[in-house]
């Protein structure tokens, strides 16, 4: 399954690795065009990526899917409420 997600900040970043670190599946993040896939449990990895665009998370862990969904409408509702 592939996910779309914007990263805003190192910390962001870091909780995706953390997450990555945890799955049951692989975990994989590109670019756009996916001329650029990196294992998302790679930190150093995660560094060879451009996040002025939205990326893409591709697994097919329900874990991280599942995660990746909450995190999404937390953000959403925090942006509803200002």
């Amino acid at each position: 399954m592939v996910f779309d997600l914007k990263i805003n900040a190192i910390s962001e970043l870091a909780d995706l690795q953390q997450l990555a670190a945890n799955a049951d599946k692989p975990v994989y993040i590109a670019n756009e065009d996916d001329t650029i896939r990196v294992d998302a449990r790679s930190f150093l990895g995660l560094f060879t990526l451009n996040y002025a665009k939205p990326m893409k998370v591709i697994t097919d862990s329900l874990y991280v899917i599942r995660m990746l969904e909450i995190r999404r409408r937390a953000m959403e509702a925090a942006a509803a409420r200002v």
